[in-house]
C-alpha cells in the first residue's frame, strides 16, 4: 500500500473548497440563507482522529516488538485503509469549511458569532483528522527486513549453472 500523497490531500481541499464556496452561493442566490455546519461536526471529526490513533498503536507496538501479540497483517491493513480515508475525508471537511469561511469573509454583511464558530471549528477539525490519520497510517507501517529483496532485484529467477 502506498502512503497517502500530499497531491491526493490537497485535490480533495480544493474540491471541498469550492463546494463550501458553490453551496452557500447558490443558497444565497435561491434566498435562503447559507449553510452552516453543525456544532456536532467538530467534535465527531476529533472523535474520529482519536479512534483511528487508538486502534493504530496495537499495531505499532506489536510491529516494533513492545508487544507479546502478533501482527495480524489484514488488521493492519484495514488499519491503515481507515488511517488513510480519515485524512482525505478531513481534507475534504477541511476544505469544504474554508470554503464556507471565504464565502462568510466575501460577504458585505457580517455574520454571526454562531456561524463563525462552527465554520472555523470545522476547519480546523478537518485537519486534525488529517494529521490524526496521517499518524496513524505511519504507526501501522511495517520496517523492512533486511533480508527483503529489492524491488526488481531478479536474482533468485536466474538458473543456477552447477559446476562438474
Amino acid at each position: 500500500m502506498k502512503r497517502t500523497g500530499a497531491g491526493v490531500l490537497i485535490v480533495a481541499a480544493v474540491l471541498g473548497l469550492a463546494a463550501g464556496f458553490l453551496v452557500d452561493q447558490v443558497l444565497t442566490s435561491a434566498g435562503r440563507s447559507t449553510f452552516t455546519p453543525a456544532v456536532t461536526l467538530p467534535i465527531l471529526l476529533v472523535l474520529l482522529g482519536a479512534v483511528v490513533i487508538a486502534l493504530a498503536v496495537p499495531i505499532r507496538r506489536a510491529t516494533r516488538g513492545t508487544s507479546k501479540a502478533a501482527v495480524n497483517p489484514f488488521r493492519a491493513l484495514r488499519i491503515a485503509m481507515l488511517a488513510k480515508a480519515s485524512s482525505i475525508v478531513g481534507a475534504a471537511i477541511g476544505g469544504l469549511g474554508g470554503g464556507l469561511w471565504i464565502f462568510l469573509a466575501t460577504r458585505p454583511v457580517t455574520p454571526s458569532i454562531g456561524s463563525w464558530g462552527t465554520v472555523i471549528a470545522t476547519t480546523v477539525c478537518g485537519a486534525v483528522l488529517v494529521a490524526a490519520g496521517l499518524v496513524a497510517e505511519h504507526l501501522c507501517t511495517i520496517r523492512k527486513d533486511d533480508d527483503d529483496e529489492q524491488p526488481g532485484d531478479d536474482s533468485g529467477l536466474e538458473p543456477r549453472l552447477r559446476d562438474h
